[in-house]
Parts: structure tokens; C-alpha cells; sequence
């Protein structure tokens, strides 16, 4: 005790007559001692397993490099205590639910039209609707049309994953489709409108893939509309302020492809790039209708 006070006093100020303040002595002197544990490093983790497999390696004969194959083989499975699997490194991937949606004129159909072309094991489900058929599309293809009275008796038995009532005409899909394909291991593309996409939100949450088509401006989506000619000034003037709203809604979405004008195979591809990224995920998207 005599020495320590006498040490620290005489360390304070040269004349042991004047008091001492802790404050002129640094903080690392009077720190404890700090214990560092230096991590252990993947490599040697490595170097570990290694030894432990050159040792058990050691009392197994290993055939020459130039061995037969066969026998090259065997040497090295009885080395390693085990087989060589014939089975897949990675897991097979799973069939994915790929929500495409965007406002009326962003040619949905057309994309979906072509990606089905170029790729195999994609079934588009077919959506049931109480609007009239347009010139050209096809029952049971383009949709299933249905009277107004047909579609509400599906929706009382319950046969709908989703529904909606859009521009005075309803729009559902049928949630049988969607399990035999996926049973059969095809990724799903379904096309709804934005009230439909949020309801799929809600359903099934991040279990799907949401893709916003968009065209590449709105000047461009309104010739677009303009150039269908189905509609009235009216109905085409609320599908503009429709889509001005709709537009605002991207960020539900896991991704946005523009469909630019002349440029379909672009947006394709970029579809089939995000399908393929999802399956590539290690963690994948697991679905249940």
C-alpha cells in the first residue's frame, strides 16, 4: 500500500507534497489489461478438416492418378468413408406464382402471349369473367366468359382465389387451374388489373412474384389506348385517370419491366431473367393454394 501510494503520488507531480489527481494519469494506465481472443479463421477451420481427412486417408491405399477411373473412384470413395452421390448439389426448384399486372394498355396479353412461346413448363391461367368477348379472343383461351349470375355462383363456392368487380364487369381466378399445374410442376402467370394484384398481395403475401408492366410513358400508353378503338371518349377517359392512379402503385411490387414500343422481346426476356433469378434463390418461395 506504501509503495503504491508513494508510486502513483511521485507519478502525479515530481514533489510528493502536492496531492495527487487522478486525472493527470492516463485512462490506459489505469485500464485493466484487455484480452483479445483472436477469431478462428475459415482457413483454419479448413486446414483442421483437412488434417483429420489426410489422416484417415493415410491408412486407405490411394491407386495412382493414372489409374482406371473406376478404380481411381472407389480408392477415393474408401478413402473418404463414403459414396459418391449421384444426386443434385443444389435442390430441385420449386413452381413459382408470377403475378404480372399494370395499367389497361401495357399490352399484359402480349407479353404473356410471348413469353408463353419461348418458354416451356409456364401455364397462364385462364381468368373467368361476365364481360363480353372482344374481336378475336377465344373461350376457354384468352378467358372463360361467363354470365354475371355463373360468375357470383363461383364465388359462392368458393372456387375463386381472387375477384374483383372492374369497369362494371367481374374478373376472378380460378384456384383449381393453379393446383393441377403446380402438381405437374408449372410456374403459374397470372394477369389481373391493380385491385387485383393487392388482393394477391394479401393471399399470398411474398409466396409470389409481382412484375409491374409499365409502357415507357404516359404519352405512349395513351396512344395505345386510343389505337384499340373498342371504347368511347368517356370509358377511354377514365381508363387514363384510372391508370394515372394505378401507375402509383409500383411500389407493391417486387419488380417493373417496361414494355417499350417495338421492343416486346426486350421485356420478355426480362421476365424470363427475373424467373430464372427466383429460381436460383437458395431460399425459394414456397406457395399453397
Amino acid at each position: 500500500m506504501l509503495f503504491r501510494r508513494i508510486f502513483f503520488t511521485t507519478l502525479a507531480h515530481p514533489n510528493p507534497r502536492i496531492p495527487f489527481f487522478p486525472k493527470q494519469i492516463s485512462s490506459n494506465f489505469l485500464n485493466p489489461i484487455r484480452f483479445q481472443i483472436k477469431p478462428i479463421s475459415q482457413n483454419q477451420i479448413f486446414h483442421s478438416s483437412s488434417t483429420s481427412l489426410m489422416a484417415r486417408a493415410s491408412n486407405v491405399p490411394l491407386p495412382p492418378i493414372t489409374a482406371d477411373k473406376a478404380e481411381l473412384f472407389r480408392g477415393l470413395e474408401s478413402a473418404l468413408g463414403s459414396p459418391f452421390s449421384s444426386q443434385p448439389l443444389s435442390p430441385s426448384p420449386k413452381p413459382l406464382i408470377i403475378v404480372i399486372s399494370g395499367p389497361s394498355g401495357v399490352g399484359k396479353d402480349a407479353v404473356i402471349k410471348r413469353l408463353r412461346e419461348v418458354r416451356e413448363g409456364i401455364h397462364f391461367v385462364v381468368t373467368a369473367t361476365s364481360r363480353g368477348k372482344r374481336p378475336g379472343e377465344v373461350d376457354g383461351k384468352d378467358y372463360y366468359f361467363v354470365s354475371k349470375e355463373e360468375f357470383l355462383l363461383m364465388v359462392e363456392r368458393n372456387e375463386l382465389l381472387e375477384y374483383a368487380l372492374v369497369y362494371g364487369d367481374y374478373k376472378g381466378i380460378p384456384k383449381q387451374q393453379i393446383r393441377d399445374f403446380m402438381l405437374k410442376g408449372y410456374d403459374i402467370v397470372l394477369r389481373v388489373d391493380i385491385q387485383g394484384a393487392a388482393t394477391l398481395r394479401r393471399i399470398l403475401g411474398d409466396s409470389a412474384i409481382f412484375i409491374f408492366l409499365v409502357a415507357e410513358n404516359e404519352n405512349a400508353l395513351v396512344e395505345r389506348l386510343v389505337d384499340r378503338k373498342t371504347e368511347s371518349t368517356e370509358a377511354l377517359l377514365v381508363r387514363i385517370a384510372t391508370a394515372r392512379e394505378e401507375v402509383k402503385h409500383v411500389r407493391d411490387f417486387d419488380y417493373v419491366v417496361v414494355n417499350a414500343e417495338g421492343k416486346l422481346e426486350n421485356a420478355v426476356k426480362l421476365v424470363e431473367s427475373i424467373i430464372d433469378a427466383e429460381k436460383a434463390k437458395v431460399v425459394q418461395r414456397n406457395v399453397k393454394i
